[in-house]
């Protein structure tokens, strides 16, 4: 089936998983622990998110966020207002930043869906210092990210074809062991892996199927592809699958795999 991952819409992207990504950002950072008043490059920085949880909790002399999408961008610098962060559209396989310049590259949700991993890696290890943090986070989409997964388990019960579009055989790299080996192949060194669980608690079914209906990714790119009368098979599918609780409401885990390493 043909694949089409639409991420264009920075108002429709953060209901879908920009407000998880948020959660997990904040995890993240905390993890990476990279010391106050420092230069933060963000590849990938979509509408903002990591960028802005940068800003809040670690008090950066800078944030520079590049991203291929004019409209996560534009979303961005309307979003996130602070001198100290600058948004721009580029390319993650050829970073337009100087090298040796920032004592961090981070990337939150990006990677799987660059064509060649490695060089973005690459790249963002030669933007950093010595002694500088390159670190990332992706979705686990094979188990744990089960917004997802719930969704693509039903579409692929109504139509097995719907298989060569889920996420977990398409991106194989989002694992722990993947990722590590895809970081000591750069050359980095103390790397290290570890899953990030946050709770995404939808208040209702409308809550968790709404934001399938915006056309950002893969998943809502398939289900706005279909018929109104598949869209409401695939729907109501789903809304069977869900653990819902007594109020109605839809609690649910969301897991990244993050890595990080040093350059020496």
């Amino acid at each position: 089936m043909n694949r089409h991952d639409n991420w264009a819409a920075g108002a429709l992207y953060e209901p879908y998983v920009g407000r998880w990504s948020r959660l997990v950002a904040q995890e993240f950072l905390k993890w990476i622990a990279v010391p106050r008043r420092c230069q933060w490059l963000d590849v990938g920085c979509g509408t903002g998110a990591l960028s802005q949880t940068i800003l809040n909790a670690c008090d950066p002399q800078i944030v520079k966020g590049i991203d291929r999408s004019d409209g996560f961008v534009a979303y961005a610098r309307d979003k996130v207002n602070d001198p100290c962060v600058i948004f721009e559209v580029g390319d993650a396989q050829s970073l337009p930043v100087d090298s040796d310049v920032y004592d961090s590259a981070v990337s939150g949700l990006v990677l799987n869906f660059v064509p060649q991993p490695e060089m973005m890696i690459s790249e963002m290890v030669r933007a950093v210092k010595e002694l500088g943090v390159v670190a990332v986070y992706v979705w686990d989409y094979a188990d744990k990210m089960q917004l997802m997964r719930y969704f693509w388990d039903a579409a692929i019960a109504l139509d097995p074809a719907v298989a060569d579009l889920d996420e977990s055989p398409r991106f194989p790299i989002c694992n722990p062991y993947a990722l590590r080996e895809l970081f000591q192949k750069a050359g980095l060194n103390q790397v290290e892996a570890r899953a990030i669980d946050v709770d995404t608690h939808f208040k209702d079914f409308d809550d968790y199927w709404n934001p399938f209906l915006g056309r950002q990714g893969p998943a809502p790119s398939y289900a706005m592809s279909l018929s109104d009368e598949k869209r409401a098979q695939l729907r109501e599918r789903i809304r069977a699958s869900l653990p819902v609780a007594s109020d109605g409401s839809i609690p649910l885990i969301a897991r990244a795999w993050a890595v990080k390493g040093r350059k020496e």
